[in-house]
């Protein structure tokens, strides 16, 4: 492979690298405890739709006004999604909900095929890296209870905290492609959330792999160039791409 064949394949940290709906079930569990029936991946799916919304509220986890009022963010999120399935979470409650999340979610395992692919894509000589949203400390813990240092460099870790835009502002991605001196249209990005991941990348000219292990639908015109359902679908998709 010569090294203009090189590519810059990037993904996403939460529901990408790992199931983020783990640690949210555990935590509703532990302390609302709901009906054997609670339908969790819904209200997952609300709580990541609040998260989203209350972060650009405050401008994005970059912005001063994020670090003073993400705890009470944090916690609001919960009681908003919370509530829509009947769930009256009073402060002191979804306090401790956001408590046993935030814990839970360093002890955390990645899907199976993730470590193995990333691992891949770097011997093959691709620029391997991850774009994430949220505060710099919280994600980097996150990382690195899933021991990736050893596979992708400092240098190629993007979280908005530190960058100072969130996804799905283009201009993280731009920065990305600044930063490791990647060009849009070798670069892919793959990733989870509509919202954040398939809209930003496509305006920032990226190639979008939609990792859709959840089954959902798009939530706008926008079409992502391929899409995966798991890892063992997406290593077939990049070894067709000429990735690995």
């Amino acid at each position: 492979m010569t090294a203009t064949m090189h590519k810059g394949i990037f993904f996403d940290v939460d529901d990408t690298l790992y199931d983020h709906l783990t640690p949210f079930r555990g935590a509703v569990q532990e302390v609302a405890q709901p009906a054997d029936s609670f339908p969790y991946e819904a209200a997952y799916h609300r709580m990541r739709y609040y998260s989203d919304r209350l972060s650009e509220e405050l401008g994005g986890a970059g912005a001063a006004a994020y670090g003073e009022a993400v705890r009470e963010m944090r916690v609001r999120r919960f009681q908003l999604a919370l509530a829509e399935f009947g769930i009256a979470l009073d402060e002191k409650q979804a306090e401790a909900v956001q408590r046993v999340y935030h814990e839970r979610q360093f002890r955390i395992e990645m899907f199976d095929g993730a470590r193995e692919l990333l691992r891949t894509l770097v011997e093959a000589g691709h620029i391997v890296g991850l774009i994430t949203n949220g505060p710099e400390a919280h994600q980097m813990n996150k990382i690195r209870a899933m021991n990736l240092g050893d596979l992708i460099p400092p240098e190629r870790l993007f979280v908005s905290g530190a960058v100072g835009w969130d996804k799905p502002d283009a201009r993280i991605f731009r920065h990305v492609n600044e930063a490791t001196g990647t060009r849009p249209e070798h670069s892919y990005y793959i990733g989870d959330s509509w919202r954040n991941d398939v809209v930003g990348a496509l305006a920032a000219g990226w190639h979008v792999i939609w990792f859709n292990h959840r089954g959902v639908k798009p939530e706008s015109d926008n079409e992502p160039h391929h899409v995966a359902a798991s890892y063992k679908e997406l290593g077939e998709l990049l070894a067709r791409l000429g990735c690995v």
